[in-house]
């Protein structure tokens, strides 16, 4: 696979937050253990919660596009129309990374591809140019990554 040469700018990003909110989604308030579960270069091992990830939940999540925001980028094994074609297809996710590579992808993707224009969901900073009431918010939060990767980890 060829990386994308194409960097989001972080009004683009902020403009992203915007969007989620004014679409209807809630940011969710980091918590104060955003980023200290056990990080590998290519993993992310401890899961954010305590409960298991829900593939329904996670499956409901990837197809809301206002909320997530997956669809924008990728295509995925979803009756959703109008589904990105600029990244990485979802289908079979769970054959090629493990349940621990899916969460570093999802918590911060620019850990392991600086270049990467996926959001980072999971954390909080650096953040430019955001309004005061997403600043020190998650995209998602801590339950719904784990629903991501348990929907992902389904699709082999």
């Amino acid at each position: 696979m060829t990386p994308v040469a194409l960097r989001l700018g972080v009004p683009m990003v902020a403009a992203a937050a915007l969007a989620l909110t004014g679409a209807g989604g809630a940011m969710a308030a980091a918590p104060a253990t955003a980023g200290t579960a056990t990080a590998g270069e290519d993993e992310l091992l401890q899961p954010l919660t305590a409960t298991a990830g829900s593939a329904e939940r996670g499956r409901a999540l990837v197809a809301q596009r206002q909320l997530s925001q997956c669809l924008l980028c990728h295509q995925a094994p979803l009756e959703v129309p109008f589904q990105g074609d600029i990244s990485t297809n979802l289908a079979g996710a769970g054959a090629r990374w493990t349940a621990a590579q899916l969460r570093q992808r999802l918590v911060n993707p620019r850990r392991q591809n600086p270049a990467s224009i996926m959001p980072a969901y999971f954390e909080t900073a650096p953040r430019n140019r955001v309004g005061a009431a997403w600043r020190d918010k998650t995209i998602l939060d801590a339950q719904q990554i784990e629903d991501v990767i348990a929907w992902l980890q389904t699709l082999r």
